[in-house]
C-alpha cells in the first residue's frame, strides 16, 4: 500500500513553512443544529507549525494525519461570538501565516427551507449541452479541456447563464424543478463535460460560471416558485482532485495492491449489499472497485471523509439556497456511513429532500434503501434517504408500449410494477422517469414517434411519486447510445447557440413536430401543477386488458380517470367494470383536449392515445 500511496503524492512547489495555502470549508454560518465544525487547513508541513485562533476562541480538537500538508481543527461555532476570526499558523514569532474565518449570518427560516416533492416535476439539464449565454467562458486557461463543440465528447459551451437567460422556457413548459448534472469544477484532461469527476468540491467549474452565477440561478428559480436541485457525488471524485493528488491520509480512497496506480474496476453488483449470502470478495469489488481510471472511489467509513462529505453537502444547501439533491450512485458507497450522511442533512434541514440514484432492477431491492423500509429493516438497515429512483419502471415502460399484450407482457408490466407499491414506505416520494443521461433517448426506442411519447408523459406524469423528465425530449430530441454512446444522447439543445439555425425555446420558432411534442408537454405539466388529487391521492388500478391501462387518482374532493390505449386501432371500453371508482359519475372533461367525454355504459379512446379525465359529479 506504500508504494500506491506515493503514486498520488505529488511534490508540493516550494513554499515558505507552514504557510496556509487552503481553508475549507472557506467559511460557516451561526446557528446550526449541529455548532460542531471541522476546518481542514491546508499547507506544506502544516502539521509542524502551531496552530492557533484569536479572540481567545478555543479549538475542540487538533486533528494531524498521515500526510503532514493537513491539520483537521474542530471548533464549537456556539462558543464563537465574533463575526470574524484569525486562523494563524506559526514556526516562531516572524514565520506566521494567517486566514481570516467568517461565521455569517443563515437566511430566515433557511432550516425549514421548502424541498422537491411530488408536488413537483423535475426537468434535468446536462448544463455544457443545454445553452451557452456566456461565450467568454467556454476555456479557461487554468482548466485543462478547451471548448471544441466539433467533439462529441469534448466541451461545448453550454453554461450556468444560458440556463438562466431561458428559466422562462423551462417554467411555462411546467417543470418546477431544476436539476444539473455536476457543475463543479472537473479537471480531467477529456470528457471532462459530465461532470462525476469532480476535482474541486467547493467550486464552480468556471467554464459554468462561478458560485455566484450558480446561487443567482437558484434565487432566480426560487422567485419563481421553482427549485434547485443539486447532483451531488459522495462515491468518486476525478483523479485530479487536489486531495487525491496529495491524499490526507492512504485510506481516503480505496486502493488495490493488484490494480494499476491503486485503481480496480468496480463489479457493479450492488445487489451485495443486501445479499446475506455474499461473499466478501464480490462485496468488496463492488463498493471498493473504482467507476473508471480517472474516478478513485471515497472511502465514507474513515470518519474525516464523512465528516468533509456531510459539511460540504450542508455547505452548498446554505450557500446557494438549494431545494434538494439526486445523489449518484448511492448503493455503491458505505451504506452506513451514508445512513450517518442522510441523517445529518436532514436532522440540519428537516423538509429537505434527497433522491439516490439506486439502479436496481426490483422494487425488493430498490425499496429497501428508502427511509424506514421494511425490507431495509428486514437486513438491519435504515438508509434515512427519503426518497428513491424507480428504476423498475423506468426498466419495464419501453417493453410495457412494444410488447404484445399477454400474461406478464405489454401493459401488464405496468401494473406489476404498481402492484408493488407496498413496498415502498413513502410511495409518493419516488422519483418516476422514462430517460435521463445515462439512458437510451425515449423518441430514440419509438422512432420520434410523438404518440408514444405522450403516452409515457401521461404515464409518469398522473401515477404516484414525482416526475422526471430529461431536456430536449419535450421538443423531440433523439439521440442512439448503443450507436453514438452517451454523447449521442446528450446533444447540444437546438437553439442554445447563437450560430445554431434554428432556436426551439421559442415556440414561435419551433417546427410543426417539435410543437406537437412541446405543447402536449406544456399543457399536461401545466395542469398538473395544481392537482393535489394527483401530488398525494390514493389509486386504484385495473389490471390490464386488451392492451388498455386504466386507472384512477382519487382523494375526498375529486377523481382522475387515466387511461392509455397501446393498440393500433381505437378500442371501445365497457365502463361497467370500472363502477366502483365512476360511482353514479356520467361525464367528465378531457385534460388535452378540454373535451367533455361522456362516460356512460362505454368509452371509445383512439389508437395509441392516452386519456386524462377529470371526473364531474
Amino acid at each position: 500500500m506504500k508504494k500506491i500511496y506515493t503514486v498520488f503524492a505529488i511534490s508540493i512547489a516550494s513554499v515558505a513553512f507552514s504557510q496556509i495555502q487552503k481553508v475549507e470549508p472557506a467559511f460557516w454560518w451561526k446557528g446550526m443544529k449541529n455548532p460542531e465544525l471541522q476546518i481542514l487547513v491546508y499547507g506544506k508541513d502544516i502539521a509542524k507549525s502551531e496552530i492557533e485562533l484569536s479572540d481567545g476562541i478555543k479549538i475542540k480538537n487538533i486533528q494531524k494525519v498521515e500526510n503532514p500538508n493537513y491539520v483537521f481543527l474542530t471548533v464549537n461555532t456556539n462558543e464563537i461570538n465574533v463575526p470574524k476570526f484569525t486562523i494563524t499558523s506559526k514556526k516562531d514569532t516572524k514565520n506566521k501565516s494567517t486566514y481570516t474565518y467568517e461565521l455569517k449570518q443563515r437566511l430566515a427560516n433557511s432550516a425549514n427551507r421548502e424541498s422537491f416533492s411530488s408536488k413537483d416535476v423535475m426537468y434535468l439539464i446536462m448544463p455544457d449541452r443545454f445553452s451557452n449565454g456566456d461565450e467568454k467562458n467556454d476555456s479557461n486557461p487554468q482548466l485543462t479541456e478547451k471548448a471544441n463543440r466539433s467533439l462529441p465528447n469534448g466541451r461545448h459551451g453550454g453554461d450556468l447563464r444560458g440556463i438562466i437567460n431561458n428559466l422562462d422556457y423551462i417554467q411555462n413548459m411546467g417543470a418546477t424543478a431544476v436539476w444539473l448534472t455536476p457543475v463543479n469544477q472537473d479537471n480531467e484532461k477529456v470528457y471532462s463535460y459530465h461532470g462525476y469527476a469532480q476535482t474541486d468540491l467547493y467550486n464552480i467549474d468556471s467554464r459554468y460560471g462561478s458560485n455566484e452565477e450558480y446561487r443567482e440561478l437558484s434565487r432566480n428559480l426560487n422567485k419563481r416558485n421553482m427549485k434547485l436541485v443539486m447532483d451531488y457525488v459522495t462515491n468518486h471524485w476525478g483523479v485530479s482532485h487536489w486531495m487525491i493528488q496529495d491524499l490526507p491520509e492512504k485510506d481516503w480512497i480505496h486502493q488495490f495492491s493488484e490494480g494499476d496506480k491503486g485503481f480496480f474496476r468496480s463489479n457493479y453488483k450492488t445487489t451485495t449489499q443486501f445479499d446475506t449470502n455474499a461473499s466478501e470478495i464480490d462485496k468488496k469489488y463492488a463498493l471498493d472497485g473504482w467507476f473508471d481510471t480517472t474516478m478513485p472511489d471515497i472511502n465514507q467509513k474513515n470518519p474525516l471523509v464523512l465528516k468533509y462529505l456531510i459539511q460540504n453537502s450542508i455547505w452548498w444547501i446554505e450557500y446557494a439556497e438549494l431545494g434538494g439533491f439526486r445523489v449518484d450512485t448511492y448503493p455503491y458507497n458505505d451504506k452506513e456511513a451514508m445512513a450517518k450522511w442522510a441523517k445529518a442533512i436532514t436532522d440540519e434541514y428537516p423538509k429537505f429532500n434527497i433522491v439516490g440514484e439506486t439502479w436496481l432492477n426490483t422494487a425488493g431491492y430498490i425499496s429497501a434503501w428508502q427511509k424506514d423500509s421494511k425490507t431495509g429493516e428486514a437486513a438491519h438497515y435504515n438508509s434515512n434517504l427519503p426518497s428513491v429512483m424507480d428504476f423498475m419502471l423506468y426498466g419495464d415502460m419501453p417493453k410495457a408500449f412494444k410488447e404484445k399484450d399477454g400474461w406478464d407482457s405489454g401493459l401488464t408490466k405496468l401494473y406489476n410494477v404498481f402492484a408493488s407499491d407496498f413496498l415502498y414506505p413513502d410511495i409518493n416520494n419516488v422519483m418516476v422517469f422514462f430517460e435521463n443521461h445515462d439512458t437510451e433517448r425515449w423518441n430514440e426506442i419509438f422512432n420520434a414517434d410523438p404518440k408514444a411519447y405522450k403516452m409515457a408523459l401521461t404515464l409518469i406524469s398522473t401515477v404516484r411519486g414525482i416526475p422526471q423528465i430529461y431536456y430536449g425530449s419535450e421538443v423531440g430530441m433523439r439521440g442512439d447510445k448503443n450507436k453514438g454512446g452517451d454523447a449521442d444522447i446528450r446533444r447540444d439543445f437546438p437553439g442554445g447557440w447563437k450560430s445554431d439555425q434554428q432556436n426551439a425555446f421559442k415556440p414561435s420558432d419551433q417546427t410543426a413536430e417539435q410543437k406537437e411534442y412541446y405543447q402536449f408537454t406544456q399543457k399536461l405539466l401545466n395542469w398538473r401543477k395544481g392537482k393535489e388529487v394527483i401530488h398525494t391521492g390514493k389509486t386504484k388500478n385495473y389490471i390490464p386488458q386488451d392492451n388498455v391501462f386504466v386507472y384512477f387518482r382519487y382523494n375526498d374532493k375529486g377523481s382522475v380517470m387515466v387511461v392509455i390505449n397501446n393498440n393500433e386501432k381505437d378500442t371501445t371500453l365497457d365502463l361497467k367494470r370500472f363502477a366502483e371508482s365512476l360511482n353514479t359519475t356520467s361525464k367528465g372533461k378531457e385534460v388535452i383536449s378540454g373535451k367533455e367525454i361522456s362516460l356512460q355504459n362505454s368509452l371509445t379512446i383512439p389508437a395509441k392515445t392516452s386519456f386524462i379525465i377529470e371526473l364531474q359529479k
